[in-house]
């Protein structure tokens, strides 16, 4: 590109040069002659004048009488009817002369020649300067065209740099513009591409953290499930009841995968959600975490209000429910209890414990990533938040000590508070 660059601007150069130069210099030429020319034309008249002078004054006409009126350099022949020719300097030699006549009244005839070496010489030196002045815009065109195709090029091997870049994953936007209003187009589409790129392997990547830390809740509820079955081997009803959980954990399982995947992907918005029975989920949730509780010394009850149908997703409930309760497991103390109530046209089941609580310093950002008041993920609550605003409901701290986290969902079918 910075060859052909060069080579259009050094021809357009010399297009110009040619047609500007070659008419100057004929034109030039043209008007060096007839100066010359002019000025041989003036000695003759100049001569005639002297010879005339002469001829009235009854003085003879000889070249050491009126030769100072011919210019150095010059050949004079004048030719006086009745007299001898007379000549004034020497001939010049060579074909290139310049030569003027002029003729008197009485018949007399004056002849001056110059050689035209002079006039050579000066149009010799028009076009040596003409040259000069054409070979510098060259020079310039061409120092114009080098800093011309460094401007051009450098910003467009800057851009394949960054589209390379793009290409082997490092998506970080360069910001730069370069003056040129097309290539800083192309720099504002790749910048662009490239913030979408890092977002799209952002969530990739947040996909992934959310997916393993979510399923790590129902399969440690799962796993501790199947120890029972394996210990209540000899109680059959134990291990039909054991196992029909069981099951229910990989269905919500399977659920929780396909919500994340739904919530990763789905540009539009969740989906409309339907009513479903809240009682059944906390007494779920309660059955599959009571066995848990009571291994470190803990228990679980609920409380509240019954026979309530909230709108949104089963399996999305549980999970974040699931997500509190195990949180209250690993950091909170004392009985786990879930509460339902009623607020306005929502109802709202609060996960509270009777351990220590939440850091003051913490407050409303344990639901910030990679944020955590003790050595875990940092992960949890943020995901248990995002599924619930995904599910059409909102996660808050409602109390630090005691720690009080409730889950806001709509009412479904139910008349409005007084």
């Amino acid at each position: 590109m910075k060859r052909r660059m060069i080579n259009s601007l050094l021809g357009v150069v010399l297009v110009v040069v040619t047609v500007f130069c070659v008419p100057l210099a004929l034109v030039e030429k043209q008007s060096i002659v007839n100066n010359a020319q002019n000025r041989v034309d003036a000695a003759a008249v100049r001569l005639l004048g002297l010879v005339e002078t002469r001829l009235a004054a009854d003085e003879p006409v000889t070249g050491e009488r009126i030769g100072s009126g011919v210019v150095e350099g010059d050949y004079a022949e004048i030719a006086i009817p009745g007299q001898a020719l007379v000549t004034i300097g020497g001939k010049p030699a060579g074909d290139s002369l310049l030569t003027a006549t002029e003729t008197g009244p009485h018949g007399e005839t004056v002849t001056v020649q110059q050689s035209g070496k002079d006039v050579d010489h000066e149009i010799a030196n028009m076009l040596l300067l003409l040259a000069l002045v054409a070979l510098l815009a060259v020079l310039a065109a061409v120092a114009l065209a080098l800093w011309q195709a460094r401007r051009l090029t450098r910003p467009l091997i800057d851009l394949a740099e960054t589209a390379e870049r793009l290409g082997s994953g490092d998506p970080r936007p360069r910001d730069r513009r370069y003056g040129v209003p097309e290539l800083d187009r192309v720099a504002e589409v790749l910048d662009a591409s490239a913030e979408r790129i890092g977002r799209m392997l952002t969530a990739e990547r947040r996909l992934a953290a959310d997916a393993s830390h979510q399923l790590r809740t129902p399969l440690t509820a799962l796993s501790m499930r199947l120890e029972e079955i394996t210990a209540l081997c000899d109680q059959p009803e134990t291990v039909r009841e054991e196992a029909t959980i069981a099951l229910q954990q990989v269905e919500r399982l399977t659920d929780v995968v396909q919500r994340l995947l739904t919530n990763q992907r789905d540009t539009h918005g969740p989906a409309a959600a339907r009513g479903f029975d809240l009682d059944q989920v906390i007494r779920q949730q309660a059955a599959e975490w009571s066995a848990s509780l009571r291994g470190t010394g803990r228990r679980l009850v609920t409380a509240g209000m019954g026979q309530v149908t909230a709108t949104g997703t089963p399996g999305t409930v549980s999970q974040v429910l699931a997500t509190l309760i195990e949180n209250s497991l690993m950091h909170g103390g004392g009985t786990v209890t879930l509460r339902v109530r009623r607020s306005g046209s929502s109802v709202v089941v609060e996960v509270q414990d009777e351990g220590p609580g939440v850091p003051a310093e913490l407050g409303n950002r344990v639901f910030e990533r990679a944020v955590s008041g003790r050595n875990s993920t940092g992960i949890g609550l943020a995901v248990a938040r995002d599924l619930a605003e995904a599910d059409g409901g909102r996660l808050e701290l409602l109390s630090l000590r005691p720690p009080v986290f409730a889950l806001f969902l709509p009412l479904s079918g139910a008349p409005e508070a007084d």
